[in-house]
């Protein structure tokens, strides 16, 4: 992507003028200041790749989701078999794992890694029951 030129005149200039002849502790501290006095972050903006558009003034800056949590939806014909396959994917007993299954909609795993998620749902799936990850 190319940058655009940005003609900068009046007072942006005499601001960048006098940045320009701080040192690295003063403009720290003038980065810490404009962050109190705006109730911004400027780690946010920094860490955005080049070229990529920016939300509005203020808008928090959406993190990647690395915890999920897999929801049974519906037990579907094979009841028996979505029982085992959730003993097995949860550890659960017997009991657990039935109340689990007849209480649907419910989380069968919360806080798993993504690849853990589509395996735990690839199961279930098969077993024949409805699955949702959040």
């Amino acid at each position: 992507m190319e940058e655009k030129e940005v003609d900068v005149t009046g007072k942006i200039a005499q601001v960048l003028d006098i940045v320009s002849g701080m040192t690295l502790l003063e403009a720290s501290e003038l980065v810490k200041a404009f962050e109190k006095k705006f109730g911004v972050s400027a780690s946010a903006v920094a860490a955005m790749p080049v070229g990529m558009p920016m939300a509005g003034a203020g808008a928090a800056v959406e993190e990647e989701k690395t915890s999920f949590d897999v929801i049974l939806k519906e037990v579907g014909a094979n009841k028996i078999q979505v029982i085992k396959a959730v003993r097995a994917e949860t550890n659960l007993g017997l009991k657990e794992a039935k109340d689990l299954v007849e209480g649907a909609p419910k989380a069968v795993k919360e806080g798993v890694t993504k690849e853990d998620a589509d395996k735990i749902r690839k199961t279930l799936e098969e077993a024949g029951a409805k699955v949702e990850i959040k």
